[in-house]
């Protein structure tokens, strides 16, 4: 054992860390002895204070045991173990765990690199936002405000479902931006919209109910239903969403539809009116459940914004799942859902059971920020700036790609499709990856098999003057592939 007298750690920490790692690692065994306080104090030339100190911890944790006579061991009563250590890149066996089950159950965790990693430096990065362009002094006067005036009060838990003062704000931008039907007493504030889907299934859903899902569809919301052992129903998607007519000869009983009507993901298209009303219909008529989830509409690039599918619902059929991750910023974790008045004790109730309620400083803050008109000011802003980075983008596929190009979903949100007819979307992927370029593969987001490969191209954290660059090399990366 060895302590350093400049770490930061005090030496009692050091001396209990050292001790307890090298029983937990095996390399001390129970019943070894150890030395006395006085010796190892001299060796490691410190005091003994700090060694009395750990061993007493050590003691009273159960790790040493001490008998008259006997100095000081390990404890007798720790488990058998001896060192085992890793070959370094092997993973650790589980024993009796059945893989294959568990990855259905729980779906696919997105890699470290795919995922986090290094996001903020790769164009087209699905999801992503130009942070740079966000309000940070605003939003920091806005938080130092209220760190300042809080209360003791403020220190206990909030309400279950959420504010009171951003759940009214949220209502009205919600009524007037987006057309939604709703009162603040429907509105329960979430942890991102993840979180609304995942307490949404937990509510209407019971172990073996089928679910209505988008082909191709956010891979996510596909883990959510496994874990809650809920088959997904494959619809697949065309120019006008989802195709309701081949969802009802598929699974006419479904207990559940998970849309994305506004800006469907991957593919970028827009539900038609009159698919709209056939899900309604359908709905109603199976006493079924929508899920709509309305992730990025804020930003409509191309004619008039369009409303929500839960405006034109007068039956109590839908769920509106929303999230200020893509207008804000994801780390702040806030989202919502509006729910029809009678599943809001029941939504509670699970919400509850999960973290009895959302973190209170930044719900306040939040609430300033949309009351004092930033966040509207903000989003205006931002419009221009996607329009502008969208706008490069298509000119730059169609300048390396040729005016034939395929693309899908371009006048809203933050991503768009691009559609091929011959590469292997997962292959440039791959390739793309170690040259520092993300393009995520479209063929992965079928259910069952994959109808069309391509690419989900995320345009909102690359600047406009460099769309032509990654543009020219994505089209070396598909010449070179095929």
């Amino acid at each position: 054992m060895a302590v350093n007298k400049r770490f930061s750690k005090s030496l009692y920490k050091q001396v209990y860390e050292g001790y307890r790692l090298a029983i937990a690692a095996g390399d001390l065994r129970r019943g070894q002895r150890v030395p006395s306080t006085r010796v190892l104090a001299a060796e490691l030339g410190i005091s003994r204070m700090p060694v009395l100190g750990a061993y007493a911890q050590l003691l009273a944790e159960g790790y040493f045991e001490s008998r008259v006579g006997s100095g000081t061991t390990v404890s007798t009563s720790l488990p058998r173990r001896g060192a085992t250590p890793q070959t370094q890149g092997t993973p650790l066996k589980i024993p009796g765990l059945n893989r294959r089950k568990l990855s259905k159950r729980c779906g696919v965790l997105p890699s470290a690199e795919g995922f986090y990693g290094r996001r903020d430096v790769r164009p087209f990065v699905v999801s992503q936002i130009a942070f740079e362009h966000f309000p940070l002094r605003i939003w920091n006067s806005l938080v130092t405000r209220h760190s300042r005036s809080a209360s003791a009060q403020s220190l206990d838990y909030g309400d279950p479902l959420g504010s009171r003062d951003l759940r009214e704000v949220i209502a009205v931008y919600l009524r007037t931006a987006r057309s939604v039907r709703c009162e603040a007493q429907q509105i329960v504030v979430t942890s991102g919209s993840q979180q609304g889907l995942e307490v949404a299934t937990r509510v209407l859903l019971d172990p073996g109910e089928r679910v209505w899902m988008e082909e191709p569809g956010y891979s996510f919301a596909r883990s959510i239903f496994a874990m809650s052992d809920c088959p997904i129903v494959p619809v697949p998607v065309d120019a006008e969403g989802m195709d309701v007519a081949s969802g009802v000869k598929m699974c006419p009983d479904g207990r559940a539809a998970l849309v994305t009507p506004s800006h469907q993901y991957p593919l970028g298209v827009t539900m038609s009116a009159s698919r709209r009303l056939q899900l309604l219909d359908w709905a109603e008529r199976h006493r079924s459940w929508i899920i709509e989830d309305d992730y990025d509409s804020e930003y409509r690039f191309e004619g008039m914004p369009i409303a929500s599918l839960q405006g034109l619902d007068r039956n109590g059929r839908v769920l509106y799942v929303g999230t200020f991750s893509k207008v804000l910023f994801p780390s702040l974790r806030l989202g919502y859902a509006v729910l029809p008045e009678d599943l809001v004790e029941r939504f509670l109730a699970v919400r509850f059971a999960m973290d009895i309620s959302p973190p209170t400083l930044h719900q306040l803050v939040l609430a300033d920020f949309i009351r004092e008109g930033h966040f509207s000011r903000h989003i205006r802003r931002m419009r221009a700036v996607y329009a502008e980075r969208r706008n490069a983008l298509m000119e730059s596929l169609r300048e390396e790609l040729g005016t034939g190009v395929e693309v899908s979903g371009g006048e809203t949100g933050l991503h768009l499709a691009l559609l091929l007819n011959t590469a292997s979307d997962r292959r440039v992927a791959d390739r793309a990856a170690r040259q520092n370029l993300t393009v995520t593969p479209l063929s992965p987001l079928y259910a069952g098999k994959a109808a069309r490969q391509g690419f989900v191209l995320g345009f909102g954290s690359t600047p406009a003057r460099e769309m032509p660059a990654a543009a020219h090399r994505l089209r070396i990366l598909l010449r070179s592939t095929r």
